[in-house]
């Protein structure tokens, strides 16, 4: 069983570095008793995201319904023919990740199988099941059994979720709107987007989120530091380009980070998490 472990997580590994470049680059700056686990809850993550956004003349529903009950029979067994799945219910035993946690996030899943426009209400729902809580499931990891530590660091990593997420609807607003369909923000129509007052209402709210989430970061282990300040600056980044075009730009193509900028970021993220947490 160790050998097929071994194997599972490496599975998830590839997953990840497959999907996401900047990710990845995150998770190498974690101690390496870190990556193995962090990669198995990305690769879950995604696979069920991959189920509802690329599976396309598939029986979508059906698909995300037995993945959600295959999840559960793994975490029970604690085994699965599936390596994904295997990787990620290893880690969901081991370091006792709440089952909340994941049905918020399939339950998110599962909402973008029915809905093209979300009200504040759904809004604020699928933005804690398909990010937040993500958050709170690294946090799990990081914080390796230390409730006190969880628990004084739950809310900046919901907040660090939340706005990584927000980034992500702003950046993404045209192709949710023209290949998938789907309006995640309220206020915003397929026409014309975002109106420049809610984008601005927006922003302050993500600024917010980012504040709160840094005040948590300087708090995280040394372990684990580096790798999600990395990444809070690259969303500073995104987000700082974001903010400086109109509505009219983002409507018209994704707004990037070129590579060499998230090498930049990487080695300014080396930088400054020596001093952070003295900050």
């Amino acid at each position: 069983m160790e050998f097929y472990s071994s194997i599972c997580a490496r599975t998830s590994s590839l997953f990840t570095k497959e999907y996401s470049t900047s990710f990845s680059l995150g998770i190498l700056a974690f101690e390496k008793r870190f990556r193995e686990p962090i990669y198995s809850v990305y690769g879950y993550v995604r696979l069920a995201d991959e189920i509802v956004d690329t599976f396309h003349g598939h029986d979508k529903q059906t698909l995300l319904c037995e993945f959600r009950e295959e999840t559960y029979k793994a975490i029970e067994r604690g085994v699965s023919t599936n390596p994904i799945l295997h990787a990620f219910q290893e880690v969901v035993n081991k370091y006792k990740i709440d089952r909340e946690y994941i049905d918020a996030f399939l339950d998110s899943m599962e909402m973008d199988l029915y809905n093209n426009y979300y009200e504040e209400k759904k809004y604020d729902e699928y933005i804690y099941g398909s990010a937040e809580v993500v958050g709170l499931m690294c946090l799990r990891v990081f914080t390796e059994g230390d409730d006190e530590m969880f628990k004084q660091l739950l809310e900046p990593a919901r907040a660090l979720g939340s706005a990584f997420q927000k980034v992500n609807f702003l950046r993404d607003i045209k192709s949710d709107i023209d290949e998938r369909g789907r309006i995640y923000l309220p206020n915003v129509d397929s026409e014309h987007g975002i109106d420049d007052e809610n984008k601005k209402l927006l922003e302050d709210s993500i600024r917010a989120e980012f504040k709160l989430s840094l005040e948590g970061i300087r708090k995280l282990p040394p372990g684990v530091r580096l790798g999600v300040y990395s990444a809070y600056l690259y969303y500073i980044k995104l987000f700082d380009k974001i903010c400086s075009k109109k509505v009219q730009h983002l409507m018209k193509e994704r707004t990037r980070v070129p590579d060499p900028v998230k090498l930049l970021l990487l080695t300014k993220s080396i930088i400054e998490v020596k001093v952070l947490k003295t900050c």
